[in-house]
């Protein structure tokens, strides 16, 4: 009987609430300017330059470098750091490699750094990242040579 009580009013609200479907002036079609822009306003308040999307650039070439960044972040930087130093959360524990060495640059190849990141390595576990990823991670390892 609790239950029956219960659900009357309950039901007789579903009713009053669905008494029309919204009229094509009440739906506004979604575009893109309805997007949160919080992290492009964040860089152009901080004087940093426009993203290429932004600016009509490459659409493809952005997404990449951001997800390289994001997996750089969630996959790579818990041991080897922000920058690459070995200064991780979990570094010391690990051994991670200062991939910013400039010894460790010149003896380490980019398919070894590729196959590192396929196979693991020591105590580093095997990532299945797709090719364009594992491109940009090299990129960016290259790039962090003696910072």
């Amino acid at each position: 009987m609790r239950i029956l009580c219960a659900a009357l009013p309950c039901a007789a609200l579903l009713l009053l609430a669905c008494d029309r479907p919204p009229s094509d002036d009440e739906i506004k079609t979604w575009t893109p300017s309805d997007h949160d822009r919080a992290e492009e306003n964040q860089r152009v308040a901080s004087g940093a330059q426009a993203t290429p999307q932004a600016a009509g650039g490459d659409n493809r070439a952005d997404n990449n470098r951001q997800l390289v960044e994001l997996t750089w972040r969630q996959q790579c930087a818990t041991c080897h750091g922000a920058l690459g130093h070995g200064d991780g959360p979990n570094g010391p524990m690990v051994k991670a490699a200062d991939l910013t060495k400039d010894e460790w640059q010149t003896a380490t190849t980019d398919e070894q750094i590729v196959q590192s990141i396929r196979n693991g390595k020591g105590r580093m576990p095997k990532f299945d990242l797709p090719p364009a990823v594992l491109a940009g991670i090299v990129q960016r390892i290259r790039a962090s040579r003696g910072r």
